[in-house]
């Protein structure tokens, strides 16, 4: 299967939108890559639905690394990129291009994402000028969950409407390939993708972006909570395993498993498989 690359997805501006999609192990990974999506984005949302934190904030670069190996080494047709979690970027541009460096190198992603704001399109930059493309995101962005005061809706008014437009053609300046618009009005989404050359990729930011992502747990129902407005949810695995493991559980309970055909055995001829 021929390889989705970087200048292939900055190509679907105005083509065939682009499909997204979280995945953090290689059995999710191999099967999210045949059924055909053009993104994997291995998210410091591991930190919510693999860890079980509030935030994203406590995941570090290192468990980046470790869960884009085994994702890396599964995919084969779709294009990977890594997040960069809080504080792997924000100290120094040094600093941010020796993490960006490590998730390329060690574990064979394609590129990185960074949640920008105007503090760090230099860094935007110099990682791009490394040769590791960049993906942008902006918006609605977890890392700052404090400073947003939780995770809430932005670019209500008209000044912050703006202040996004030009954050977009700056990051895009800066050498951002493609951008996340995330938790935003969709008309803002809208405005901001006509206002750039490059791919926008949405999530809760409306219908108008060039490809949209979601986490995979919130897409096939494996989650506890109820997920945000924005998702639609495709599968109910989550009742799916509780009724398996319940029903497991039974036939263990009531000595049904393992049957016969589920157990080995001695036969005349010795040891039978």
């Amino acid at each position: 299967m021929k390889k989705i690359t970087v200048p292939e997805i900055m190509g679907r501006k105005t083509g065939k939108k682009l499909a997204m999609l979280t995945s953090y192990d290689a059995t999710t990974a191999g099967i999210v890559d045949e059924a055909g999506v053009d993104i994997i984005l291995v998210g410091d949302s591991l930190g919510n639905v693999i860890q079980g934190e509030r935030t994203t904030l406590g995941v570090t670069i290192d468990e980046i690394l470790y869960h884009s190996k085994i994702v890396s080494r599964a995919v084969n047709r779709a294009h990977v990129c890594a997040d960069m979690p809080f504080m792997s970027y924000q100290v120094s541009i040094e600093e941010a291009l020796r993490n960006a460096g490590r998730l390329v190198k060690e574990s064979k992603v394609e590129s990185v994402k960074l949640e920008l704001n105007k503090n760090y399109l230099e860094t935007v930059y110099a990682i791009t000028k490394s040769g590791i493309p960049v993906m942008a995101h902006i918006g609605l962005c977890p890392q700052s969950y404090h400073m947003m005061g939780g995770y809430k809706l932005q670019g209500k008014s008209k000044d912050e409407s703006k202040d996004y437009v030009e954050l977009a053609k700056s990051a895009e300046k800066a050498g951002a390939y493609s951008i996340v618009l995330e938790g935003m009005p969709l008309e803002l989404a809208r405005m901001i993708t006509g206002s750039i050359k490059i791919p926008t990729i949405g999530i809760g930011a409306g219908p108008h972006c060039d490809g949209q992502v979601l986490v995979i747990n919130d897409l096939v129902g494996l989650v506890i909570e109820k997920p945000p407005k924005f998702v639609k949810q495709y599968a109910d695995f989550r009742q799916s395993m509780t009724d398996a493991v319940e029903a497991f559980c039974a036939d263990v309970c009531n000595d049904v498993f393992p049957a016969p055909e589920n157990s080995y055995s001695w036969d005349s001829n010795g040891y039978n498989k």
